[in-house]
């Protein structure tokens, strides 16, 4: 395997390792080449990232890649619209599962949310922390705040949280917007400690993400993970 990257520092390992833990490193581009994923993937493993974040079709490379490291392989389901039955999110699910994905990020039907039909959300939620759970799987909920109202995010979030779900996340990255401090502190107050906020979309610096874990994100998505690390080191 190639390698793209040093491990930080003996020296200041622990901090480093802390901060690096939070970081989902991502790559959800729907072109580019193996050798993307597998510097990705190495990138993963030298920085002690929690895990990588791909399309469906990459998992089983990145299971390979990934083989024998602590980084986690996760998945996105109903990307990046949502505008997919609960059926088929749960189809994606399990299909993402049997190849060897360990978490899961599921977009809402924001649609229905927005038209009022709970009923649907509910029900799509439901389903993929049904599949999860038994499979010690990891599952987040993804809002896409930016389209959102404030009470609209609250009631998605008492679902995610009465289902059982990991996480409550901001965004896709490919809205109108990504996350806000705003956003995530809304989200956390929902949920309470018991449950994760990912912070995603738009996360570029270390500034900004510092913002958002200040604000209570427990999860960065963040396809610059690398150079938000590397950052951070320099103020040790």
């Amino acid at each position: 395997m190639k390698v793209y990257c040093q491990p930080p520092p003996v020296q200041s390992r622990l901090l480093i390792d802390q901060f690096a833990g939070l970081i989902d490193h991502t790559f959800l581009k729907p072109f580019g080449t193996e050798d993307d994923i597998e510097k990705l993937c190495e990138e993963a493993r030298c920085y002690g990232f929690a895990a990588v974040v791909i399309n469906p079709a990459e998992i089983e490379t990145c299971v390979r890649f990934l083989e024998g490291s602590k980084v986690r392989v996760a998945t996105v389901i109903g990307f990046p619209l949502g505008q997919t039955t609960a059926e088929c999110k749960a189809f994606e699910t399990r299909d993402a599962i049997a190849k060897g994905a360990t978490e899961t990020d599921m977009v809402i039907n924001i649609r229905a949310l927005q038209k009022g039909q709970l009923d649907v959300v509910k029900c799509e939620i439901d389903g993929m922390v049904k599949i999860c759970k038994p499979k010690q799987v990891i599952c987040k909920v993804i809002l896409e705040t930016c389209y959102l109202s404030d009470v609209e995010k609250e009631t998605v979030c008492r679902i995610a949280k009465a289902a059982g779900a990991d996480f409550v996340k901001t965004s896709t990255g490919l809205g109108t917007a990504g996350a806000t401090v705003h956003d995530v502190e809304l989200m956390c107050r929902v949920v309470g400690a018991d449950m994760g906020v990912k912070a995603s979309g738009g996360i570029r610096d270390l500034e900004t993400a510092l913002a958002m874990i200040r604000a209570g994100a427990t999860r960065i998505g963040t396809s610059n993970g690398v150079a938000i690390v590397e950052a951070y080191k320099q103020l040790k």
